[in-house]
C-alpha cells in the first residue's frame, strides 16, 4: 500500500491534475480560437457588404469602460490600464435601431437628437453629416 500525506488520495489526485490542466489549456486556447474565427467572419461580412447612406436619428450613445489591473512582481509596484469603447444607436425612418462602434472623436461630436445622412458598411461605421434646419 502506497503512503500519502493525502490520506490516501495523493495518487489519485497527482494523476487526475495533468489530465485536468490539459483540459482547462484546451478549453482556454479553444475560446481564443473561436473568437479570432467569429472577428474574421465579421470582417469578411462587412469588406463584402454594400457601403450604404441613409437618413438616421442619433438615438443614444454610450461608452463601456473596462479597467486592468495588474500587480506588480518582487517590488510590488502595480500597474493600472483602462481601455474604452464608444457606441451610438441611430434609429432609421422605418423604426429599426443600430448600435455602431465610433472612435472617440465622433462619439464627442454626436449629440442625441441630431438628424443626418448616417453612412455604414456591414456593422462598422463609416460617417455621419448632420443635416442643417
Amino acid at each position: 500500500m502506497e503512503y500519502s500525506s493525502f490520506g490516501g488520495f495523493g495518487g489519485i489526485m497527482f494523476s487526475i491534475m495533468p489530465l485536468f490542466i490539459a483540459v482547462i489549456f484546451f478549453i482556454v486556447i479553444g475560446i481564443i480560437i473561436l473568437a479570432a474565427v467569429r472577428g474574421a467572419k465579421e470582417w469578411k461580412s462587412n469588406n463584402e457588404s454594400p457601403v450604404l447612406t441613409v437618413e438616421a436619428v442619433m438615438v443614444t450613445k454610450r461608452a463601456d469602460v473596462h479597467h486592468f489591473h495588474n500587480n506588480g512582481g518582487t517590488d510590488n509596484i502595480g500597474h493600472t490600464s483602462t481601455s474604452t469603447t464608444y457606441y451610438a444607436t441611430f434609429q432609421v425612418p422605418s423604426g429599426d435601431r443600430m448600435e455602431l462602434r465610433v472612435d472617440s472623436r465622433e462619439y464627442g461630436m454626436l449629440v442625441e437628437g441630431d438628424a443626418g445622412k448616417l453612412t455604414f458598411q456591414g456593422t462598422r461605421y463609416q460617417g455621419f453629416e448632420r443635416t442643417r434646419d
